[in-house]
């Protein structure tokens, strides 16, 4: 199953018998959650889901955003509406990063049809709706494991053994800058991919032709595991639903540099270099 549909698809799956469930994920980092944007204007049916505390657990020595505990995350996804036999579609304002971890973490644990609008609501010409829905409350018990995951230690050995791609801007990766975390760099052994090279002007996905080279050429032969990381486990979702676009399975270090340059013994390397 395609890992992104278009609005003109979404329009043609909500006009049919059986629509899948909408969630809307927009979000913005550091600032306050966008559920007043989405009472203004959403698709219609949509609901809105936190980003910051629906699909991540508190902030603290495992990165900006781990994994949210099970319980939180299930009673979420059911108050939305959210089975595990019925499609699910998920999108945001368009940058696409926290639709990409709702993505991720839905089909982490275990739902088997998840979505994202390639684009987000920007790419959507259909009627919008303020009118907050109150959908059946869904079914859907999620259970980890469905996708790769990485912890420091794996990251850390992938970077030698396999691919280790860097979600981040290329000046942080560089190390040149560092606006939130506490050391400037990166892992060692990690190949820098800035997720934002994924996508057209517009936001959209390139062609999965157009990405299967890109990451071809960063590496990813076919012959070696591949995962990503980024800053906190949100823009590098996007990553490995890039990568899933164009055929390729990729492992995510959700705890990212947040949580990988809170410790000081960990190695930090620096330049465009990968070592």
């Amino acid at each position: 199953m395609n890992a992104i549909i278009s609005a003109s698809e979404l329009a043609s799956d909500l006009a049919g018998p059986t629509p899948p469930v909408l969630l809307d994920i927009r979000w913005q980092l550091g600032g306050p959650n966008l559920r007043s944007d989405y009472e203004k204007a959403h698709i219609p049916g949509a609901v809105f889901v936190d980003l910051d505390s629906e699909l991540a657990g508190p902030a603290g020595s495992e990165g900006r955003h781990p994994l949210p505990d099970l319980e939180v995350f299930g009673a979420a996804m059911r108050a939305a509406g959210v089975s595990a036999d019925r499609d699910v579609v998920v999108y945001d304002g368009g940058q696409g990063w926290g639709a990409a971890r709702a993505w991720w973490l839905l089909g982490y644990t275990g739902h088997p049809s998840v979505r994202v609008l390639d684009g987000g609501l920007a790419a959507w010409s259909g009627p919008v709706s303020s009118e907050v829905p109150m959908p059946a409350p869904g079914t859907f018990v999620p259970q980890a494991g469905a996708r790769p995951l990485l912890d420091a230690d794996g990251a850390a050995a992938l970077a030698r053994t396999g691919l280790l791609l860097d979600a981040r801007a290329g000046e942080r990766y560089r190390g040149e800058v560092e606006p939130i975390d506490p050391v400037a760099g990166h892992i060692p052994g990690a190949v820098s991919a800035p997720t934002t090279e994924n996508v057209t002007d517009d936001g959209q996905f390139l062609p999965a032709s157009e990405l299967a080279d890109r990451f071809k050429s960063l590496g990813a032969t076919g012959t070696s595991e591949v995962g990503v990381y980024c800053g906190s486990g949100v823009s590098g979702a996007h990553e490995v639903l890039a990568l899933a676009v164009a055929g390729i399975p990729a492992a995510l270090y959700v705890g990212s540099w947040s949580e990988w340059s809170r410790n000081g013994s960990r190695p930090v390397a620096v330049g465009p270099d990968p070592q």
